[in-house]
């Protein structure tokens, strides 16, 4: 197993400056002989101790890739993986308090604050952490730092809601959400919604992921009944050139359980996912 280190950075502006919780996985060798970098970003309820994201991170660090896998300042959790402990923060997250967030732990990478400076960057993001994922590094600001995207189970469009559902969500102020691992009535508040209408070009996947200027890989189940492979389609029209992978029978966490502990063998989807991922991410820091 490879060293695991949990840091903290300060929050960016834009996002109440509520700080960023992660942990590194370093691989054989350290900096030194890594071959570049891999940052995770979990989805909608996750966390980066979430199932598939520590197998993710050793499988990275295994493949000399230093990985760090993060918590979104406004996701509520902390590290105390039980049950969600800022839920006031989950209902005022949004889609740029993310990209604030990622860019963050770019710029921390970057810097030197966190292990991986000067290497080649890729990132991954699991379903709403994919949509996050492409949404920032559309950004050309961003894309020209990066030398490779992954996402995995991503959705095609920032809202799901129809106009009865935004309606109320405007008027109540805040929408129930309630979490099945934890038994939590979370809620999503009104700006989430606010801030797509307010700028819809910003909030729209395919137009991001058409702009990304580095390799970009697409991964999918065909099982997954979160996300259809119909929005995977979407995005791939919108990326004719990008590399895309279809996993028989995976479902939207690519079967793998929560928790998943390390000294546990992986699903074959979730394998045949991280596999992918991580290949593709080291043959893009190699280019």
């Amino acid at each position: 197993m490879s060293d695991i280190t949990r840091w903290t950075i300060p929050g960016p502006p834009g996002t109440d400056n509520q700080p960023i919780l992660g942990d590194t996985h370093m691989p054989d060798g350290g900096a030194e002989a890594a071959v570049g970098v891999m940052l995770i970003c979990h989805g909608f309820k996750g966390y980066k101790d979430y199932g598939l994201f520590p197998h993710l991170a050793e499988a990275a660090s295994d493949a000399g890739l230093i990985s760090h896998r993060f918590n979104f300042s406004h996701s509520g959790m902390t590290n105390q993986i039980d049950t969600f402990e800022r839920p006031e923060l989950f209902e005022r997250d949004t889609w740029r308090k993310q990209a604030n967030d990622l860019k963050a732990v770019i710029e921390a990478v970057g810097s030197g604050a966190l292990p991986g400076g000067g290497q080649p960057m890729t990132i991954f993001g699991h379903s709403r952490g994919g949509v996050t994922t492409l949404l920032t590094s559309g950004d050309p600001g961003v894309s020209e730092k990066l030398a490779g995207v992954v996402t995995a189970a991503s959705p095609s469009a920032c809202s799901r809601l129809d106009p009865d559902q935004k309606e109320m969500l405007r008027r109540a102020g805040r929408m129930p959400s309630p979490s099945s691992r934890t038994g939590q009535t979370l809620y999503v508040g009104r700006a989430w919604q606010d801030e797509i209408d307010e700028d819809p070009t910003w909030h729209d996947p395919c137009r991001a992921i058409a702009a990304i200027r580095c390799p970009v890989m697409l991964i999918h189940g065909t099982a997954d009944t979160t996300v259809p492979v119909s929005e995977a389609e979407d995005l791939r029209r919108a990326r004719p050139d990008m590399k895309y992978l279809l996993i028989d029978d995976a479902g939207h966490t690519f079967n793998a359980a929560n928790p998943l502990p390390l000294d546990q063998t992986p699903p074959k989807e979730t394998q045949q996912m991280i596999d992918a991922a991580c290949g593709f991410a080291v043959e893009c820091c190699q280019r």
